[in-house]
């Protein structure tokens, strides 16, 4: 609720900002980040299974309690049970209250349940942190790609601009009969083939930013725009370059195994715990009531003959009270020691030792694999920081090129072809420049999802 609070308050503000132009939302990378991890499901989700196992944990310390009940009961005889001779006992109204305590003072089993709920309780929170991790990479990555789209889109829009300039200046000159009809048609042909180039990019913008919203739990109809470009993020991520490393500590896969191999060591024990015996305290008291009224004690004094001299009405004159209440109350200490189940518990122990040998093979296999991923990350990360160094020297060749030919174009020294090849070239360069710091980007994040890097993921 205070996420979605937060959400519309920025949409508020911009829908401020922007009047005329309907609700649009401007985001940062940072405001993007804050906002995933305050409105993803996916993170309420792991957020909500920390707080279930808190109410996991509650429940097995309740076992250590006292534990108190109480019954009432009300009973009425229709038929009394009748011996022989007429003689009948019981009667006809019985009231019972009861009330039973119990507490345990030695019980290995919930002490051992009871750590075991501590792994569960930090095994959550590493599921939580990996789903901020992963989250947290895969906004990066789609707020690069916007930024990637909107890029390329400016370069095609310049291109265009660029090619329509070059295009009217030899319509002029083939009017003139200054350029051949074949050098407008090439200009002509230029200009066409860039704009399905820039309708793919339009596209492009459109499903990154969708991508987007979806992370961010955004709807669809709101409007979003980035601020910022892949030049200025790629000189933060720069500046933070240097320090790689191969440290695997903090890998929530290799986390998430150790943590499992611990709930089985707790496993194991907790199945040992019921060899021990165990120890508790109970009490009970109860007050009872029984309706002696219609009891006739003559009856059942000689097989059911009155005594001499009217003894008998005056029995059953003494008992006509119309209730008779007791309240007995026990207390007492019970002990229960496990001898022979069987083997079930050494089985059982065994089939659990044998899941921890099965989970210590897929550790080791594991760590193997996520060693390989980080040293690839930092190789990726790496050949695509010089691929991107390089390609920005590429521009500012490309772009020196194109000045050249087109100088040599006006004044009639160069040919289309060679300006047209110029463009091309510089519009390619400029391209896999801005592709090649979406890729070094990526692979940063991506390195610091296999690393367990969570600085963003921190972030509240």
């Amino acid at each position: 609720m205070l996420g979605m609070k937060k959400f519309f308050v920025m949409l508020c503000a911009a829908a401020m900002t922007v009047p005329t132009a309907g609700a649009q939302l401007t985001l940062t990378l940072d405001r993007a980040l804050e906002m995933a991890l305050s409105d993803n499901p996916t993170v309420k989700v792991a957020d909500l299974e920390i707080e279930r196992y808190d109410y996991v944990r509650k429940q097995t310390l309740a076992n250590l309690y006292p534990q108190i009940d109480a019954s009432g009961q009300y009973t009425r005889s229709i038929v009394k049970q009748e011996m022989a001779k007429g003689l009948s006992f019981g009667a006809d109204n019985t009231l019972t209250a009861t009330g039973n305590i119990s507490l345990a003072l030695f019980v290995p089993s919930v002490y051992r349940q009871l750590k075991m709920n501590r792994t569960e309780m930090a095994a959550a929170v590493e599921s939580a942190r990996s789903s901020r991790i992963d989250l947290v990479a895969d906004v990066r990555q789609a707020f690069y790609n916007v930024l990637l789209a909107e890029q390329s889109y400016r370069v095609l829009q310049e291109s265009v601009a660029t090619t329509q300039r070059v295009v009217d200046n030899t319509e002029r000159l083939f009017n003139n009969g200054l350029a051949s009809e074949y050098d407008f048609i090439s200009a002509k042909v230029q200009l066409s083939n860039l704009r399905p180039s820039v309708l793919q990019a339009e596209n492009a913008i459109e499903l990154s930013k969708l991508q987007l919203k979806m992370y961010l739990s955004i709807p669809e109809d709101v409007d979003i725009a980035v601020a910022g470009s892949l030049d200025d993020l790629r000189n933060v991520v720069l500046l933070g370059s240097d320090n790689l490393s191969t440290d695997i500590s903090h890998n929530s896969s290799l986390r998430t195994l150790d943590l499992q191999r611990e709930l089985l060591e707790h496993q194991v024990k907790l199945i040992q715990t019921q060899r021990m015996p165990t120890i508790a305290a109970f009490g009970s008291a109860i007050y009872t009531g029984n309706d002696m009224e219609r009891m006739d004690f003559s009856s059942m004094m000689g097989g059911g003959s009155k005594p001499e001299g009217g003894t008998g009405e005056a029995i059953a004159q003494a008992s006509s009270n119309s209730f008779w209440w007791q309240h007995p109350i026990n207390v007492g200490l019970q002990i229960s020691i496990p001898i022979f189940s069987g083997f079930s518990k050494t089985n059982q122990v065994r089939s659990v030792r044998n899941q921890i040998a099965q989970l210590d093979l897929q550790r080791g296999y594991a760590e193997e694999g996520v060693v390989l991923q980080i040293r690839q990350s930092i190789n990726n990360l790496l050949t695509s920081r010089e691929t991107m160094l390089s390609n920005e020297m590429t521009v500012d060749q490309a772009q020196k090129a194109y000045d050249i030919s087109l100088t040599r174009y006006d004044a009639g020294a160069g040919t289309i072809l060679e300006l047209n090849t110029a463009q091309l070239q510089l519009t390619q360069a400029q391209l896999n420049y801005s592709q090649s710091i979406y890729d070094y980007l990526s692979a940063r994040a991506e390195y610091d999802r296999v690393a367990g890097n969570d600085e963003y993921a921190n972030r509240e």
